[in-house]
């Protein structure tokens, strides 16, 4: 493992710091949303159309916020043969709670045992949908803080989102990614070139600790959310101004600035007015638009002297500027929505869906040297923005080149899940429902139909201490190293290599205090 002395760069900030690999959990079931259409009585395309969603994964009563965390820890340690020593932070993002005081965190702290690695910073962080960047940025400054000792931080953002029957239902979702963060990153997060927006409000929140439902004021949410964009928008584009003008760039900066624009994806059509949104507001800010006929923003002399705060429900201008970014959200954003269609809203990994999908979609080739901006937003409410840059190194073997080819495989898993017909699917939330934070507990769901290597929940005894077992990894894992080896351990768990095929799996407990 990577000690102090061989990667703490003393005297000096450590160079680019970011994500040196990425993993994806989602579950192995989901329903279709026609069908869902269908059942609901909704009218044609309401789902499909209007929320732009196609399929929505979720769990049974055998999956918890636990057991995905364990899973996509797990995976990226084992497909990247990392040892558990190596980790000197973690920290897990996710809004799903099930117990008040304990953490997720303190649960995947099982998977270090055998490491006898104890000396892991972090803990859960909790803001609606924005707890996993919030997480990756508390990691990012530790690596560049003096509280660093070299080793790597493992970010985790994982939830299950689910709603009462009804309109809200079509955009939950679940599952889970974790992040590897440390210096010499393939994926490097753009310093200094961050803005953020806080503010109190109650567009969507939480407050019956007895369900898993949310209160949602939808109205205000999506209001919420588009005005936390402009000001976020507005503070990051101040900031890469100046590095434009160092690049000897002219005019402001704006979406043409990037390659990829991603959003947190509460649903994808909200994704695509986001976008629309950002073109208007490079259109306010655009000293002379070209609104010639044939130029970029042609035909929107009306909408030169409005407010932004003003037309946050205007049908015109969102229709006007939804088809003067349509080419703009065809390149730079609608490819990348992958996961949250097939998958649906995740909350706090449906960002880092986004990237994910964005790697698995373009060859290393079409990556290297890109910037990609990112929006992550949280109800509450809690939202940044902020930019990756991708190495330029397409070398095979590279850092990005592992990356790309440890995704590879995405839309295989997509492919390869279990469709369920709408009338289990609403058997199955109900059951949820009904044994929510029930104890003593036997679940009941099948475990024949997860993912390979996919840890479940067994029984939740009398005083809410949960089991858990892991499902054998019966094929060959492959196994892509992203992270340089030299003068580190390559093997997980106390110098033992996982075998292809997992042993019998053991009962782990996760008590409660």
């Amino acid at each position: 493992m990577p000690s102090s002395g061989e990667n703490k760069q003393v005297g000096c900030w450590p160079e680019d710091v970011g994500i040196l690999a990425i993993e994806i959990y989602f579950p192995s079931q989901y329903v279709d949303q026609v069908e869902l259409e269908q059942f609901d009585g909704a009218s044609a395309g309401k789902y499909t159309i209007g929320l732009g969603q196609a399929k929505m994964g979720f769990c049974s009563d055998r999956e918890d916020i636990n057991s995905l965390c364990l899973t996509v820890v797990q995976k990226l340690m084992e497909r990247n043969k990392l040892s558990y020593d190596s980790i000197g932070r973690l920290e897990v993002g996710t809004e799903t709670i099930i117990d008040k005081s304990k953490s997720t965190k303190t649960v995947l702290m099982q998977l270090f045992e055998e490491s006898g690695n104890t000396n892991v910073e972090g803990i859960d962080t909790t803001n609606a949908c924005y707890g996993g960047t919030a997480a990756l940025f508390n990691s990012l400054n530790w690596v560049e803080s003096s509280s660093w000792d070299g080793r790597y931080a493992l970010v985790v953002a994982g939830d299950i989102a689910v709603y009462a029957s009804g309109n809200a239902r079509p955009t939950g979702g679940a599952g889970a990614v974790a992040m590897l963060v440390g210096p010499n990153a393939p994926l490097v997060i753009e310093r200094g070139l961050r803005g953020s927006h806080m503010q109190h409000v109650y567009d969507f929140y939480k407050p019956d600790l007895s369900s898993e439902f949310p209160t949602v004021d939808g109205k205000l949410s999506i209001q919420c959310y588009l005005g936390a964009l402009d000001k976020c928008y507005q503070i990051y584009r101040e900031k890469a101004q100046p590095s434009l003008e160092k690049e000897g760039k002219s005019g402001p900066f704006s979406l043409e600035n990037v390659d990829a624009m991603l959003f947190h994806t509460p649903f994808c059509k909200l994704v695509q007015k986001s976008l629309a949104r950002l073109v208007f507001n490079d259109f306010l800010q655009d000293p002379k638009p070209d609104m010639a006929e044939g130029g970029k923003y042609a035909g929107m002399e009306a909408f030169r002297d409005l407010k932004l705060e003003e037309t946050f429900f205007d049908r015109t201008v969102e229709k006007a500027f939804m088809t003067c970014s349509k080419n703009v959200f065809e390149e730079k954003t609608k490819p990348y929505l992958l996961i949250a269609n097939q998958v649906g809203n995740m909350y706090t990994p449906s960002l880092y869906g986004g990237l994910v999908s964005y790697i698995a979609t373009n060859s290393v080739s079409d990556l290297a040297g890109k910037r990609v901006a990112l929006f992550s937003y949280g109800s509450g409410l809690a939202s940044s923005m902020y930019s990756i840059r991708m190495s330029g190194d397409t070398t095979p073997g590279s850092a990005l080149h592992k990356v790309a080819a440890s995704l590879a495989d995405l839309k295989e898993r997509l492919d390869s899940r279990i469709k369920v017909a709408p009338a289990k699917f609403a058997d199955i939330m109900k059951l949820r429902q009904e044994t929510h934070h029930l104890a003593k507990y036997t679940p009941v769901g099948s475990i024949e139909d997860l993912f390979p290597g996919t840890w479940y929940l067994t029984f939740v005894d009398e005083m809410h201490r949960r089991q858990y077992q892991r499902v054998p990894l019966t094929v060959e894992a492959e196994t892509t190293p992203v992270i340089p080896t030299e003068n580190m351990e390559t093997t997980p768990l106390s110098g033992k290599r996982p075998s292809a095929i997992a042993p019998e799996p053991t009962p782990v407990s996760a008590p409660t205090m």
